[in-house]
């Protein structure tokens, strides 16, 4: 029986992946910053356990706790949505330390024993602000395009030991509460300033206005099919509206 660890499952795409994960019939290692067991089924298959990205011990713990893993997907995030010119570099950096180097650090920490093994596959949940352009987002898609380069240049250096490296690219989901966590410890009006709210306004309407929209079992079910697909695909978009954008594209 398979393990995968997770990152990030306290809630939204994590939460469902480690729920399609225990349907599916393999043993489930759900990571959170701060551990609630209750917050997904008990299970002899399923632990949960301590893990923030941005803690080298953390990781080093949580990865020893978990024993031998067959997949890693790097899902833990924190939201952004701002305007660049009022952003903080300290929001900046917070984006950073998990969206960016936390992936980096977790999948460094785990691909000893991929390599070693011969087999194992990384999944690194990205977003489809990389597929476009997309206003209110300068410092979130920078954290996640760095990751769609890292991931495809190290899918290049596990190949040849039967490693595997992959993004899944979620489209925007309404239940994941990510605006609602979107400004960190900085204030609105610092994210957004005066001179552009109107714009900010209208852009956000826009949004609200698509007709369609990503659910959390989109990206649990798009986790699970790059798990398991073997034909070298590197990048998987989730949800209608990613998959129109990668069209798009």
């Amino acid at each position: 029986m398979k393990t995968v660890l997770i990152t990030g499952t306290s809630s939204g795409y994590g939460r469902a992946t480690a729920l399609h994960f225990h349907a599916q019939g393999w043993n489930v290692v759900a990571t959170m910053r701060t551990p609630r067991p209750d917050l997904l089924p008990a299970s002899d298959r399923l632990r949960v356990i301590e893990l923030d990205v941005t803690e080298p011990d953390s990781i080093t713990a949580a990865l020893q706790a978990a024993g031998p893993v067959d997949a890693l997907v790097n899902n833990a995030g924190v939201p952004s949505i701002s305007v660049f010119e009022g952003t903080p570099m300290t929001h900046v950096r917070e984006v950073f330390e998990t969206n960016t180097f936390g992936v980096m650090a977790t999948t460094q920490a785990v691909l000893p024993q991929f390599r070693e093994r011969g087999s194992g596959v990384v999944v690194n949940v990205t977003s489809s602000v990389v597929l476009g352009h997309m206003p209110l987002s300068a410092v979130y898609k920078a954290s996640k395009m760095a990751v769609e380069g890292f991931t495809a240049s190290l899918a290049l250096e596990l190949a040849p030991f039967g490693v595997q490296a992959k993004t899944v690219e979620p489209g925007a989901c309404l239940t994941t509460g990510f605006a609602a966590r979107a400004t960190g410890g900085a204030s609105p009006d610092q994210l957004v300033p005066a001179p552009y709210a109107a714009f900010a306004k209208k852009t956000m309407e826009g949004f609200m206005a698509q007709d369609v929209f990503t659910k959390e079992s989109d990206v649990a079910e798009t986790v699970w099919r790059a798990v398991h697909d073997t034909t070298g695909q590197l990048r998987f978009p989730a949800g209608p509206d990613a998959m129109w954008l990668a069209q798009a594209k």
